[in-house]
């Protein structure tokens, strides 16, 4: 039977991953594991004069063959670069796909300079995230940058995404359409950049029937994929690695399935 859905409008706090723990070979992947990585405080500083606070995680042994920055879900209601999909993510994929994971708080989220704006101002702030994928870390490049967004994070990613000629590709997780419009779609289906929007089977703002008729404004580009048996916040081990393996098969298609246990290269 399907789950209610929380009434509309009523906002929904994002859960925090837990302290992870470092895999050993041999060991199953689990909500808390933590596979290795190049880890680094990455600070972002705005046009408006901000610095944000952020962390890049990069594979050890290779240049990364993409790049994922995370925009999270609404920092009013527990969103930040921490929520648990963007730090599993960033746990798991640098060595799994590897994908470089660019996370980081917006505007007055936790460490973060300024305030919140309802996602007006928040467009400087993925700007400077898409700055620093430009120039690089250190000589590394990162390529390829992929906008994924969730919950609120996902409106950022419709209405700025678009505009910015580096962004390869946008991925939606929870989109609930609240601040974005059918003219962001129209952007995006200009651009014939792909689009990805992860709906949860029962959502509690945009269910999957409803998103299909909504993201028609952005055919062909535009792909609706209903995650079964979820909600919103996506918790639980499957819905983490369905979200996971669908961003992987996007950004490094080689890499899916993801493992499920920890096997370093040899």
């Amino acid at each position: 039977m399907a789950e209610p859905a929380a009434p509309p409008g009523e906002p929904v706090p994002v859960p925090a991953a837990g302290p992870g723990r470092l895999a050993s070979p041999g060991d199953p992947i689990v909500a808390n594991t933590v596979l290795p990585a190049v880890r680094r405080s990455t600070p972002l500083e705005t046009a408006d004069g901000l610095i944000l606070e952020g962390e890049l995680a990069l594979p050890v042994d290779r240049v990364p063959v993409a790049t994922m920055v995370c925009l999270h879900p609404l920092p009013t209601h527990g969103g930040s670069m921490d929520s648990h999909l963007f730090r599993k993510a960033a746990w798991r994929l640098p060595a799994l796909a590897g994908i470089a994971v660019l996370r980081f708080n917006s505007r007055g989220t936790r460490g973060s300079q300024g305030r919140f704006d309802g996602g007006e101002a928040e467009r400087y702030d993925v700007a400077a995230a898409l700055d620093l994928v430009e120039a690089g870390v250190d000589g590394v490049p990162l390529p390829e940058p992929w906008l994924v967004g969730w919950s609120f994070g996902t409106e950022l990613v419709l209405r700025y995404g678009y505009q910015d000629a580096t962004v390869a590709g946008g991925i939606l997780i929870s989109p609930p359409l609240k601040r974005a419009g059918d003219a962001d779609l129209a952007g995006w289906e200009r651009t014939g950049k792909p689009l990805t929007a992860l709906v949860p089977e029962y959502d509690d703002y945009l269910r999957p029937a409803a998103a299909r008729a909504r993201f028609a404004a952005a055919a062909p580009a535009a792909q609706v994929v209903e995650v079964e048996g979820a909600r919103h916040l996506l918790v639980g081990a499957r819905h983490t690695d369905r979200v996971l393996n669908e961003i992987a098969a996007r950004l490094a298609p080689g890499s899916v399935p993801l493992p499920t246990t920890w096997e370093p290269a040899r």
